[in-house]
């Protein structure tokens, strides 16, 4: 350890007495291992040990003379200040002096052993004082932190008082002087008679006594006064030390917007500029396949300065092997995309696919009623999260109102619709006659619900208790669809679904986040059953964890990770599928998915790949071998596998998606106004209207409205309840229109199911029984 610059200057300047308020001079502090100890300004003010790199001859000469001390030390950069009241002051060797506080330690060490024990003595009365004034303003304290304006009028006033009361005591010491003073003329008079001995000392005592009284009155005015100087000094130099902080924390606030508003700016700009993307046919070739996957990860959302989480899943623990026609040759992939070079193949010019599941009637992709295609575009409205957070801090968060800019004009019950934009795969796998080939396309369509994900940011109105929405596509495309919020504490959603086309779908989703200050995890709760009519195959399946990154500063982006169980429980075949998590050093295509079909005996028949934002391909399997270990020394299979193909493709958004919230054609379409529909449902909801067509702050007064008149509604339950329980009698509750709980035979949980009636009610337009919720 160094000790460089020693003796470079004196250890201390301007050093007052270890008793006096104020303690400076020079000390060496320890840095590094590299630097060793630093020599180093140190003031001791006030309970506080401020330290500072360096200081120039004028400012040693100003705190000599102790002139505008305070506005001195502010001009240089204070480099660290400790506490004094909960430091622990200890003692090393004969120069070395260690403090410690909240988990900060500073290692001094003085020029000399009595310069260091002028310090160790000037800091334990400085602690002293620092306790005793803490432990005084602890009783007069308030809870929350006052304004700058009643901050400054409180120390006014104090101030007011003081010095009201000095003159109180100034008027008391004068009438004290001048009856003392005329006191003492009579006791001289009296010592000036003729009185006896006796009499003489006891008045020459009494004139003794009258004159201490003066020096001690004198005294304490002057106390006083010292008092009220003290008092101002340590206002003015509080009063530029909140200042400070105050100046500090405006402009750490200024800064973090104008990050936000440099990161809008750079998405903005990279929203006009020409895409780099071309529109790429059904099959590309080998070599426009790589160009496709090179700029889709050159114009990827995420940039080198955000955080990213490291892929968990280690190396996959088989190898696909893709035999061509002619040679049979293999070739080993290290991934599940497998034969993506290659060119992959629709599933209906499979020749090793069932007759009919290739059957694709071309009616299906031909809607009869001419739906809209656009909304308003949506109002550049700047708003960032931090603007509003700033102002809620301290606030009890549940009755913070989020505006609808952080909204899309879509309910929950919607977006939870919108998994059926790719029905026509569900449509497919009813005409499958193989279970496996079935399951592939469910796991396809399990996959293709989060394809809407990616660039939808926004968040879904939270929807109303009792607030339904229906889809019925029953026309174009043989289904009808229908949604209850069927719980508010904890908010859950039933959905049911029955098509014409051999299958119903079913689902309970209950809704968990956790806040993780940079990200948030959305966690999808209950399971989703599908049951085809002809072969009574019954999947069941759950959602992956969705993850909202860059909460506070920076571009939104969405992540989805964890893995899928598909079960078909009347044959027990299943399907395990990985989403993994995106990673900054990985290899890997970004959102990959990988996945494998087995049979009931855990044989795997099919190899599953592709990203959830794009595309899923199949791989049949034709021979699997045991492979080398891999690097974790597990030994690996390897599969021989046919060329894939093609499961599923996202559809290609519409024109000016990107100023319409990111809607895809089906979401288009879902808030679209529908006569005849129940009083419910979501397209009524006149705050989301509202949003839709660009008059948010209406939408901003409407959404409060709504939840108030819930929450009176809850309330009116809650005290409903108990007075049903203060009368001993039984009180039903909430009970959802449309759907009721009851047992699954399969997972035994507890869910909500269709109880039929919503479909007869909207035939005959009789809505009665539907409650008041808008």
């Amino acid at each position: 350890m160094s000790e460089q610059g020693k003796g470079s200057a004196p250890a201390s300047a301007a050093a007052p007495a270890p008793g006096s308020d104020t303690y400076k001079g020079w000390l060496f502090k320890w840095t590094n291992y590299l630097k060793g100890y630093q020599r180093r300004w140190f003031v001791l003010s006030n309970g506080l040990l401020s330290y500072y790199r360096s200081v120039d001859k004028c400012f040693m000469r100003i705190c000599a003379q102790g002139t505008d001390r305070t506005q001195a030390e502010m001009a240089h950069t204070c480099r660290g200040t400790i506490n004094l009241a909960t430091a622990h002051i200890d003692t090393e060797d004969a120069c070395n002096i260690v403090l410690s506080s909240g988990g900060r330690t500073y290692h001094l060490k003085a020029s000399t052993e009595v310069e260091r024990q002028r310090w160790v003595t000037a800091l334990e009365l400085a602690k002293a004082k620092a306790i005793r004034m803490m432990n005084d303003q602890s009783d007069d304290s308030g809870d929350e932190e006052p304004t700058s304006q009643s901050d400054r009028s409180e120390i006014q006033g104090t101030l007011k008082i003081l010095v009201s009361k000095l003159d109180d005591l100034s008027t008391c010491n004068d009438l004290i002087a001048k009856h003392g003073a005329a006191l003492q003329r009579s006791l001289s008079e009296l010592e000036g008679l003729k009185v006896p001995v006796e009499g003489g000392e006891k008045i020459k005592a009494v004139n003794e006594r009258a004159t201490l009284f003066r020096i001690t009155s004198n005294a304490m005015i002057n106390a006083c006064r010292d008092f009220l100087d003290l008092a101002e000094t340590h206002s003015r130099r509080w009063q530029r030390a909140l200042q400070y902080e105050r100046e500090q924390r405006i402009h750490l606030e200024e800064t973090i917007e104008q990050l936000a508003k440099q990161h809008n700016s750079l998405e903005r700009a990279w929203r006009e500029a020409p895409t780099l993307v071309s529109t790429a046919p059904s099959a590309p070739t080998a070599n426009k396949g790589g160009s496709e996957r090179l700029h889709k990860e050159e114009a990827s959302d995420e940039d080198e300065n955000t955080e990213y989480f490291d892929a968990m899943e280690d190396s996959p623990a088989f190898i696909t092997v893709t035999a061509t026609e002619n040679t049979q040759q293999r070739r080993s992939q290290s991934n599940l995309s497998g034969a993506s070079g290659s060119q992959p193949n629709h599933w209906n010019q499979d020749d090793h696919m069932s007759p009919s599941f290739n059957d694709v009637s071309g009616k299906e992709l031909q809607p009869r009623r001419q739906r809209r295609t656009r909304v308003p575009d949506k109002p550049n409205y700047s708003l960032n999260l931090w603007s509003i957070m700033k102002n809620c801090i301290g606030k009890e968060l549940s009755k913070i109102p989020m505006p609808v800019n952080f909204n899309e004009p879509l309910s929950m019950l919607q977006r939870l619709t919108e998994d059926l934009e790719y029905h026509e795969l569900l449509d497919k796998a009813a005409r499958c006659d193989s279970s496996l080939e079935q399951m592939c396309l469910v796991a396809a369509f399990s996959v293709s619900s989060y394809s809407t994900t990616v660039h939808r940011t926004a968040k879904p109105f939270n929807p109303l208790l009792g607030e339904t929405y229906e889809l019925d596509r029953q026309e174009e495309f043989g289904y009808r669809s229908l949604c209850e919020q069927v719980s508010h504490h904890p908010p859950a959603a039933a959905h049911h679904v029955i098509s014409q086309r051999g299958w119903t779908l079913w689902q309970e989703i209950t809704i968990a986040s956790k806040f993780r200050g940079k990200y948030l995890s959305i966690m999808p709760l209950g399971a989703i059953h599908l049951q085809f009519h002809s072969s009574g195959n019954h999947y069941v399946w759950r959602k992956v964890t969705s993850t909202v990154h860059n909460i506070i500063v920076g571009k939104l982006w969405i992540d989805q990770s964890g893995d899928i169980e598909i079960v078909n429980h009347r044959t027990k075949e299943t399907c395990q599928l990985k989403f993994s998590p995106y990673s900054y050093f990985s290899r890997d295509v970004p959102r990959k998915v990988t996945g494998m079909v087995a049979d009931s005996e855990g044989q795997a028949h099919y190899i599953l790949s592709g990203t959830w934002d794009d595309t899923m391909e199949s791989a049949k399997i034709i021979h699997s071998s045991r492979g080398g270990s891999g690097s974790e020394g597990k030994q690996k299979t390897v599969y021989q596998t046919l060329s894939p193909k093609l499961l599923w493709k996202k559809y290609p958004l519409p024109e000016n998606a990107e100023n319409m919230y990111y809607f895809s054609a089906l979401a288009l379409t879902l808030n679209e106004p529908e006569e005849g529909v129940g009083l419910t449902d979501s397209r009524l909801r006149p705050d989301q209207r509202l949003m839709e067509e660009g008059r948010w702050d209406e939408a901003n007064s409407e959404k409060q409205r709504l939840e108030e008149k819930q929450r009176a509604v809850r309330r009116r339950r809650e005290a409903e309840a108990s007075d049903a329980v203060d009368e001993g009698k039984e009180y039903e509750g909430y009970q959802p229109l449309w759907f009721h709980q009851r047992r699954d035979s399969i997972t035994g949980e507890t869910n909500f199911v269709y109880n039929g009636g919503y479909w007869e009610a909207k035939e005959r337009q009789n809505w009665s029984m539907c409650p008041n919720i808008f």
